[in-house]
């Protein structure tokens, strides 16, 4: 693995900003939001990464970069897991989508955004996926009420 994140780390050298670390014993790279989809291009042109696998929010609820963006990656050709991570501004979390680059993400960035509210720029369909249009909350922030919040939902009548 040390010889495959060395050949990564040498196609994306050209690109400003990155940190290179693990996750679980797997090789991560922390990338400027600005970044994101120059990083993700060269992964699928250069490093012969082809699949999309996952898209996860976090909310860290902290005072700066409390969201985060992470894509679990993966490569058949070579049979390598690879995970970006983006860090998100706390009161306007947005990064540009990974559709151009793998449609997988379609539904993914969908879910995200549902849940955390990241915005994904230049996504073609950014809607809910699982709370109607007109629900104005997270559920998936750390700042939702775990009761949730009274009247916000209408339930209906038995």
């Amino acid at each position: 693995m040390p010889m495959l994140t060395d050949t990564i780390k040498e196609k994306l050298s050209s690109i400003q900003g990155l940190v290179f670390t693990e996750i679980n014993n797997y090789p991560c790279i922390e990338v400027p939001k600005e970044k994101i989809l120059e990083v993700a291009k060269k992964l699928r042109d250069e490093c012969e990464i082809d699949q999309i696998r996952d898209v996860v929010g976090v909310d860290r609820f902290t005072k700066n970069d409390r969201f985060e963006c992470i894509y679990n990656l993966y490569s058949h050709p070579l049979k390598i897991r690879i995970f970006l991570r983006v860090k998100l501004d706390s009161k306007n979390p947005e990064v540009e989508s990974l559709c151009p680059v793998w449609s997988g993400a379609n539904w993914m960035e969908r879910e995200v955004y549902d849940m955390f509210g990241i915005i994904f720029l230049s996504h073609t369909d950014l809607r809910r996926i699982y709370m109607m249009d007109e629900y104005q909350y997270y559920p998936l922030r750390k700042d939702y009420p775990l009761m949730g919040l009274p009247g916000a939902v209408q339930l209906p009548k038995k």
